[in-house]
């Protein structure tokens, strides 16, 4: 079980005032320690009803977004990813931009050896838009090769899927 110590920053998890933000808030992501920093495992987390607006029209976007990562000594608090999330309600951004944005702030957060964020936009206009991210230190170089190339097969001949 981890210690109070252990859990000091996280302020998000158990509050019962939580405050929602409804404009882009990285500030409001927390990270706690890796307790198994020896081992490369990957944790995903599946983010189904990711909303922000239209940098032109204003209009609402809606998208599923997958964030796989290996950690290294942190590990982002998933109340605060969240409220994070939530926090682009209001902010206006290509799905490309905020796909990246997304992985940026978690890098910045975590640095962590392995990361990867695709975004499953709901069609506008007739067309979906899937961007991928991914970054990897040193060790995991290839590994952002190799999931690049994947995506790109896996959306070259499956149009549905991530």
């Amino acid at each position: 079980m981890r210690t109070k110590e252990q859990l000091a920053n996280i302020h998000s998890l158990g509050n019962k005032g939580t405050v929602y933000c409804d404009d882009y808030t990285p500030q409001i992501l927390e990270a706690f320690d890796n307790l198994h920093p020896e081992y490369d495992y990957l944790v995903t987390l599946d983010c189904p009803e990711f909303t922000s607006l239209c940098p032109k029209t204003g209009q609402p976007d809606f998208g599923h977004i997958i964030i796989s990562y290996i950690p290294d000594k942190k590990m982002v608090e998933s109340k605060s990813l969240k409220l994070y999330l939530f926090s682009f309600r209001n902010h206006g951004d290509f799905h490309e931009d905020c796909v990246n944005i997304i992985m940026k702030d978690l890098i910045k957060l975590m640095q962590p050896r392995y990361i990867e964020v695709t975004g499953n936009f709901m069609p506008r206009g007739g067309i979906s838009i899937v961007p991928f991210a991914n970054f990897g230190d040193e060790a995991h170089k290839e590994l952002c090769k190799q999931r690049q190339l994947q995506q790109f097969n896996k959306m070259s001949t499956n149009k549905h899927s991530l």
